[in-house]
């Protein structure tokens, strides 16, 4: 750090040499750096390249072992090939983001969703589909094709059995008021259907319940407020402590009545 008495004396030298130009050099401390003034940029400057999302293909595929999981950037985007060869494989996508040292660290995991609906809920259906892709997430579309009449026992059992074999991770069923197909669900071992109106009830069906598949009634519905309800309830984690305790007497009350049923059998 150069002291006040120090630059007086600099200046004084140099104000000599101005008026003697016979003098030498002037020197200079050894504390003095020198800063090279900046020079000016000629031109505008570089507008930055804009980064697109990476694109997943099948070909990323080939080295993920069956019913493995494949991290993937947070905007990656997906050809329809990849989708397919990742669920017919069984693999799970995984959104990460850069971690300090590199790489990514992962955020949270991309769930295999089934999804059906009987005619009553086949216009909501499609927008469920596409809120699964927005929220990052794989949806199995289970039918129907088309709106024309069909039972939602039938609908509703192919996506608890999907869940409860492990095929898919959750399983989202479409009626018009969601009532039946929650029974119809709740019917299948291993699924644990709730019909969710609002964020709140989705919430608790998957916290404190540990739900596994949701159901909706189309009727009472607006494709925002079911694609609110559908975030919260992939987004929720089933609950620990008191809440695992109590989803597990469901279990218990479950095995009692299937032991029952093979006894009368």
């Amino acid at each position: 750090m150069i002291d006040e008495a120090t630059i007086r004396t600099i200046a004084r030298r140099a104000a000599g040499r101005v008026a003697s130009p016979s003098s030498g050099p002037i020197e200079m401390p050894a504390e003095v750096t020198v800063l090279e003034a900046p020079r000016p940029v000629s031109g505008a400057a570089e507008t930055p390249k804009r980064l697109e999302p990476p694109l997943i293909t099948e070909a990323c595929l080939k080295d993920v072992p069956d019913g493995g999981i494949f991290t993937v950037s947070p905007r990656a985007q997906f050809t329809l090939a990849a989708e397919e060869e990742a669920h017919r494989r069984g693999i799970r996508f995984s959104e990460g983001v850069p971690a300090a040292g590199g790489g990514l660290r992962r955020t949270r995991g991309t769930a295999r969703v089934a999804v059906s609906s009987d005619h009553g809920g086949f216009a909501l259906k499609g927008s469920i589909l596409e809120s699964l892709r927005e929220l990052g997430h794989f949806g199995m579309d289970l039918g129907p094709a088309d709106n024309r009449p069909c039972d939602w026992p039938e609908r509703a059992h192919e996506v608890a059995e999907a869940v409860a074999q492990g095929r898919a991770d959750l399983g989202v069923v479409i009626d018009t008021v969601g009532i039946g197909s929650a029974m119809a669900a709740n019917k299948v071992p291993g699924a644990r259907a709730a019909n969710c109106w609002d964020v709140a009830v989705a919430r608790n069906a998957r916290e404190h319940n540990h739900a596994n598949v949701l159901v909706l009634g189309s009727r009472h519905l607006t494709a925002s407020s079911a694609h609110d309800i559908l975030a919260a309830f992939c987004s929720t984690e089933p609950g620990a402590g008191r809440h695992a305790r109590r989803a597990g007497m469901l279990d218990e009350i479950e095995a009692r009545h299937g032991a029952q049923t093979r006894t009368l059998r």
